[in-house]
């Protein structure tokens, strides 16, 4: 089942991730919002990547996920599609785009299809969303669902401390897990619970689940790119593992360039025609 660089690429599907779930075998994800970062954690071997809403944050500087446009980010799925040959590649939905209204759910899950090439889209929230999701369905769009901290719903939780740790929170999450699946999401996404409660929706569920925050007894891991590269100094949550420290390293690279123009070591004879 996975693919390591140098094999041949098979394309991973919704039905691949089942497979895994069922065969034991943890599932890779990370985010990426452009052509050439992308090819690099496709060309990896990851399973999934997901152009995530959190490029408002990381890509556009925007302290919250809320003002990234449904056109912003089907630029961001086209460029991450132009450069993918294997994974499973996920689009959030951004805010505004499905809230309230089953239909414009629809009309934005097909656009983001239709105009970027991507193959599944996500969405927050539990039962409250059920009927968009039955309705992105009917399309034939495969939809990963997202629960416990959802970073669209940032003003009414005031904060983006772990949630469902109390009883009626927890029993509430599970309740939402069962009817994600049952509206026939393909896989979900737990952000920030406790490890225990994410473990016994994983194994609740017959779908799978992948965390962010969410402890080591679920499907599969995600991370965003950008934090788990070192790119961004400002985010230093318990769940995140930094893999490089990469701000410093291009900060340096840059540094060095600047004084190798300066002291005209740069270009030298053999870097010019």
């Amino acid at each position: 089942m996975s693919h390591y660089p140098g094999q041949e690429a098979k394309r991973v599907t919704t039905h691949t991730l089942q497979e895994m779930k069922q065969a034991g075998e943890p599932i890779s994800m990370l985010t990426a919002y452009d052509y050439s970062l992308a090819r690099i954690v496709d060309e990896s071997g990851v399973d999934v990547i997901l152009v995530g809403d959190s490029a408002s944050n990381v890509m556009a500087g925007h302290e919250t996920t809320l003002p990234i446009t449904l056109d912003q980010m089907i630029y961001h799925a086209s460029s991450v599609i132009r450069a993918v040959k294997r994974a499973l590649v996920v689009v959030d939905l951004p805010f505004g785009s499905y809230q309230g209204n089953s239909k414009e759910a629809l009309n934005s899950a097909i656009r983001i299809m239709k105009e970027s090439g991507g193959h599944a889209v996500k969405i927050e929230g539990g039962e409250e969303i059920t009927e968009s999701i039955k309705r992105i369905l009917t399309a034939g769009i495969p939809v990963m669902g997202h629960l416990g901290l959802t970073p669209q719903s940032i003003y009414k939780f005031g904060t983006y401390a772990v949630r469902a740790k109390e009883d009626v929170e927890a029993e509430k999450l599970l309740s939402d897990a069962k009817a994600l699946q049952e509206a026939g999401c393909f896989a979900l996404v737990l952000e920030k619970i406790p490890n225990k409660l994410a473990a016994k929706v994983a194994k609740t569920l017959d779908i799978p689940v992948i965390g962010i925050g969410a402890g080591g007894g679920i499907d599969g891991q995600v991370l965003v790119l950008h934090d788990m590269l070192g790119i961004n100094k400002d985010f230093s949550p318990r769940f995140l593992r930094r893999y490089l420290n990469l701000y410093d390293s291009i900060s340096g690279a840059i540094q060095h360039y600047i004084k190798d123009v300066k002291t005209r070591d740069f270009p030298n004879k053999k870097e010019q025609y």
